[in-house]
Parts: C-alpha cells; structure tokens; sequence
C-alpha cells in the first residue's frame, strides 16, 4: 500500500479498492501520507473520479476514522436528532437560521459545520465573528448548550471524522473542491459521524456553487443521497439556486448581522426565507416531527414568526461562550473601518451575476483563506448586494464593500464591476423570477 502506486492506479484511471482507500484514509490520520501525496491522490480523484463503490468505501472509512457519536447514550433519547448541510455558496447563512427552528419546533441539532472552502464562506468562520463564541466547545459544554437550546453548531473536533479535517483543508488551497466523490465523503463522513436520525441537504447550482450546471448539482444529490441511504441515514436533497448572493450580505460578520436580523423579524430576504422554510420542512417531516411537508413547514413560520428561534439562537450563542445579549442592538459584531460603494456606471438592470467572483472577492479582502491556516478578517465582505434583475441608476451602488484598508476596497470595488453584467432597460419576467423557488427531490 505504498501512497505511490495507490496514487498511481487513481491517476491511470482504475478503480481503488477498499484496502486502498483505508490505507489512504489511515494516511491522513496518522501522518504517513504527506500533504503532497495526499494532494496528487485528490487531484487524481478529480480527473479520474470514483464510482459509488469506491465512494461508499471513501465515506465509510472517514466516518470510522474516529469517534462516532451516540446521543441516546448520552441522554438525549427524547428527540430525534436531525441536521441540515449545504454543498457551498456565496452568502448562504441558512445554518444560523435553520438550526433554531428545528431546535424550537422540537430536533435536536448538533450541527458539524465547516470552515471556507475555495469561494465558499464557512459557517464556523462566520460564528466567530460573536465574540467569545466557541466552535470547538468541551464535550460537558456542548451538552449543556444542546439542553438548554436544543441546537449547537460546532466543528468536528479533534475525534470526528479526522481524515476529513486534513483532507478539506488541503483541498481548500489545492483546486481539488469540485468533485462529486470527495464532496460526498466529506459532507456524509461528518454527518454518519454525528450520529443523526435524519439529515437535509441543500445542494447548490449556478455561478457560485461548485456544481455550476444543474444537471451536476442533481447527480451529485443523488449520490448524496443515495449513498447516505444505503448507510442507514435517511436523507433527503433539495436544489436550489446560486445564480446571486443567497439573501443581501457575504463576509462573516455581514451574515451574522443579516441572520439576527432574519430571526428578529426584522428584515428576511425572499429567497432565503423561502429556501430556510423549505429545509426545516423536509428535516422535521423526516424527523417524524410533522404529518406532511405543508404542517411542517406551518411549524417552522410559527417558531421563527413567534420569536423561539431567536430566543434559542440566544441561548446557543450564550452556553458556546458568545455575547449573553446577541439579540440586543449593537451588542459587539465587528465593523470594517472602511466602508464604500460600488457605483452603477449606467442606468438599466442587473442581468447576470458571476458570483463565484463575488466570493472570490470577499476571500481576496480578507474573509476566507489563501492557504491553510490564514487568519480570517470577520469585519470584512460585500454588504447590500444588488439582486438579479434588480433595476439600477447610474451612480446607485451594486454593492457596499467593507474593507480593512482603502487599497483592498479599490480592488474588491473593481471586481465587483467585473462581476456584474448591467444591461439597458427593464428586466424581462423570465430573469425577474429566476433563482426564486426551490427545486424539490
């Protein structure tokens, strides 16, 4: 099982066996593999891909390559125990939303969140913009704060699926993200790890979703599924779109600020309400929580309408170590010291947007990584993002950008521009009313 003939038989296009794929996943583990081999192995999956045999090998060896968790011997016995993931976007802030619904209607939600990964913001990153908040809370700690709110998003930790943690950071910096095999394993290793009833997934297409085309995003939402379910975890997928910024914000702090905003009642996006109802619906229909999608999905406007998503978003923040008054005005989130807009050069309306661009633009400024262990800027992102088909005025701003210094504004400014395709006249109706819904599956 030397790592160069396993690399070797990936590269000239054959199938790995399960002993191939254990000797990789114990590599990354114990150290045996290098970074460099364990790079030219994933970049070898991209080009070569994996079938579903050698993917449920992948997924089931990560899942066992540490603890997996059982939170009925832990004494949580009473409610069923459910999660949501995302395959990545730009602005996409549904984790800080959905899992207090859940919670409030009655799930427990231990959710395994993931940092950055390439244009894609992390929920882990953007939740340590509260200060004080802990990701990688003690285990007495992470029980406390699921008694009392029902709900933690956290990170795998040192002992869940460790194989997953090397390898997501190496693919973050190595171009090896977009692949059908390594995203399945990565995302179902943590979630089996994890011990749950049920799961949801939100599997992107578009321009800022790493399956662009539809027809890759729904293949990959088989297999999610379809592998999941052959695990024992029932899953469901939906698609939806990432044609835009998923609600008005992306950049850490900006999307903590929109998500306490959403749960206060205060300002929620039309899509990304839509979306966040659609994948508590699926999650507690699935958990046995509600008779039909429809009651479920009346369960979820109630817990976020009546204010108990908000209450228990408070006490997660509060039991994981961040602000005890995260739902006061002005209570701490940090602010970009400089602050400007993205001028529209002419009238008309906002045709196209190249989103993956726009998250390029936030990692550029400081939001995400370059490579491995950079430090995250939470201040940093795109603010009041224009959506598709929006009409503009020449001079009104596309977008606000906040920055760390002036240079770094100039340049997100400029890629902004280039990512915005404006064209003259009123939007057609067919643009008006894309990447509104969600495409159930």
């Amino acid at each position: 099982m030397l790592p160069a003939e396993v690399i070797r038989t990936k590269r000239d296009g054959g199938a790995l066996d399960a002993a191939q794929i254990g000797a990789f996943v114990r590599g990354l583990v114990d150290g045996s593999w290098s970074d460099a081999q364990s790079a030219a192995l994933a970049m070898a999956i991209v080009w070569r891909g994996m079938d579903r045999h050698e993917t449920t090998a992948l997924t089931d060896a990560m899942t066992h390559s540490g603890e997996v968790l059982d939170w009925r011997a832990a004494g949580f016995a009473d409610r069923p125990v459910l999660d949501k993931h995302s395959t990545g976007g730009v602005g996409d802030k549904v984790s800080l939303m959905l899992a207090p619904i859940v919670a409030a209607c009655g799930g427990l939600v231990p959710m395994i969140s993931g940092r950055g990964l390439g244009h894609s913001g992390g929920t882990l990153d953007k939740l340590e913009a509260l200060p004080g908040y802990r990701v990688d809370p003690d285990r007495a700690t992470l029980h406390r704060a699921l008694r009392e709110a029902g709900c933690a998003i956290i990170g795998a930790g040192p002992t869940l699926a460790p194989a997953d943690k090397r390898l997501y950071a190496l693919r973050d910096v190595t171009a090896t993200v977009e692949s059908l095999p390594l995203i399945v394993a990565s995302i179902l290793s943590k979630k089996r790890a994890a011990g749950l009833d049920a799961l949801v997934m939100d599997v992107k297409f578009g321009s800022g979703a790493f399956m662009v085309e539809h027809a890759q995003a729904a293949a990959l939402a088989e297999a999610l599924v379809d592998v999941a379910t052959a695990a024992g975890l029932p899953t469901r997928a939906l698609l939806s779109d990432m044609n835009q910024v998923l609600g008005h914000h992306a950049g850490n702090a900006l999307e903590v600020a929109e998500a306490l905003a959403f749960l206060k009642g205060e300002r929620q996006e039309p899509r990304l309400l839509a979306l966040t109802l659609d994948l508590c619906a699926g999650l507690l229909h699935a958990g046995g929580l509600a008779a039909t999608v429809a009651a479920a999905r009346d369960r979820a406007t109630a817990a976020l309408a009546e204010g108990r998503a908000a209450e228990r978003f408070a006490r997660m923040v509060a039991a994981l170590g961040g602000p005890a008054d995260v739902l006061a005005t002005g209570f701490g989130l940090p602010m970009a010291p400089v602050q400007r807009p993205v001028p529209a050069p002419a009238d008309g309306h906002i045709a196209a947007w190249d989103v993956r661009s726009l998250g390029l633009a936030v990692v550029a400024l400081g939001g995400g990584r370059i490579k491995p262990g950079d430090r995250i800027d939470p201040r940093v992102g795109l603010a009041n993002v224009k959506a598709l088909a929006a009409p503009v005025a020449r001079g009104e701003a596309l977008a606000w950008v906040h920055a760390a210094d002036e240079s770094s504004a100039a340049a997100a400014s400029a890629a902004v521009l280039a990512a915005c395709t404006l064209v003259p006249g009123i939007a057609p109706a067919a643009l008006q009313t894309q990447g509104r819904g969600v495409i159930h599956t």
